[in-house]
Order: structure tokens, then sequence, then C-alpha cells
């Protein structure tokens, strides 16, 4: 319960926070985005250019197929091929159904983004919080990092994949603060808003073609069956 009630508390928090001071940025945003602002030579916008695409378009979806894939080959159950076929799509649904979410959330807050004479190496569109690019980067990091530690040994490979996934999550997200388009809330609230999907969701994955508790994976007899004719 605490993967969901912690982000939930801390996105609900921060949310109210931006609400209250009317969606603008607060000191400590705009200091950080001056500071970003004044730091950029091209060689490392060109860098961060680069690292800022991870966290859109395709790359977050090859990483849910590959947690689909990772799901199947591990899940110990040989299965019908259609609840195979749903394990390794649900990742990749979950991130699809998470953006979803996370845009009908950007609409409704209408957070005005940082200016636009601000911005280098990108072009968002819709509005600023909570971050895109965090949160897709966030939510498709933690779905492959979930699959690659779920079930099997763990090895010393597996622990190093998980924390550059990880570092690419974050990279990710602080390169939209680095590129002028969001404010700092945006991307932390991009973050928590994925820690808080994929506390709801992940759960609920390894649950499809499970039988229901208490029931006989044994067929039910046929009415009639073993009566005297």
């Amino acid at each position: 319960m605490l993967t969901v009630a912690v982000p939930v508390l801390l996105f609900g928090v921060l949310t109210a926070l931006l609400a209250v001071h009317g969606w603008g940025p607060f000191p400590v945003e705009s200091a950080l985005h001056s500071w970003a602002v004044a730091h950029r030579p091209s060689s490392a916008v060109r860098i961060v250019g680069v690292v800022t695409d991870l966290g859109a378009g395709v790359p977050p979806y090859l990483a849910a197929v590959a947690a689909g894939f990772l799901l199947v080959r591990r899940s110990g159950r040989p299965g019908r091929p259609t609840v195979r076929i749903a394990q390794a799509c649900a990742p990749v649904l979950v991130l699809a159904a998470g953006q979803l979410l996370r845009n009908g959330l950007m609409r409704a807050f209408a957070r005005p983004r940082p200016p636009v004479a601000d911005w280098v190496a990108a072009s968002p569109s819709g509005y600023s919080y909570p971050s895109g690019h965090a949160f897709t980067a966030a939510a498709a990091a933690g779905l492959l990092a979930w699959a690659v530690l779920r079930g099997g040994r763990r090895r010393p490979w597996t622990v190093l994949l998980v924390g550059l996934l990880g570092l690419v999550a974050v990279a990710v997200g602080l390169s939209r603060i680095y590129l002028g388009v969001h404010w700092p809330f945006d991307v932390v609230g991009g973050w928590l808003l994925a820690a808080l999907w994929l506390g709801l969701t992940l759960p609920l994955i390894p649950l499809i073609g499970r039988p229901p508790s208490g029931a006989s994976p044994e067929a039910p007899s046929r009415p009639g069956a073993g009566a005297a004719g």
C-alpha cells in the first residue's frame, strides 16, 4: 500500500501547492530555470537533446515491449496463446494508459510553460504540469526494471541494468529543465505520477491468466457423467 499511498500523497500535496500559487513558478523554480538558460553551450545542448529524445516516441515503447517479453519468458506457466499475448502486451497498455492519464491531468491543470524564448532543441506542445517526458521515461524504466527483477536469480548485471534505467529516467527529466521547456516541479510531478501509476498497475499484470482464487484447475464434469446407463 505504501508504494501507492506515498506517491499519491506527495503528488497531491505538490499539485495543491502549485494550484494555491496560481500555477506560476516558485522562486526556486525560477532560479533553477535561469541557471539552466545561462549555462547552455552548444555541445551540451546537443548531448541533452539526444537524452531528452529517450523520453518520447519509440524508445519508451521498446522498453515496454522488452518488459512484456521478459514477463512471458519468466512466467513459468505455459498457458494459452491468448493469455501469453495478453501478458506480453500488458506493459505496453500500462504505458499507453498512463500517458492518457497524464495528458488528461495536464489539460485539467493547464500550468503555463516557461517563456518560449528560453526553449532550445525542443518544440513541446500542451501545458507544463506534469512533464510528459519525465512521466513516460520513468514509467517505461520502471516497467522494464520490474520485469528484469521479477523472478529468476539476481545477478550483478541485473542490478547494473536497473541502476542504468533509473539514471536514464532521471536524466530525461532533468533534460527538460535544462532545455527550458519545463519548470522543475513539472518534472517532479511527472516522476511522482509515474510512481503512483506503477504502484497501481504493476500488481495487476501477474494476475493475467491466473485462475480465480479457489477455482479448481480441473475441468468440471459434464452433467450425467458417471451415471448408470
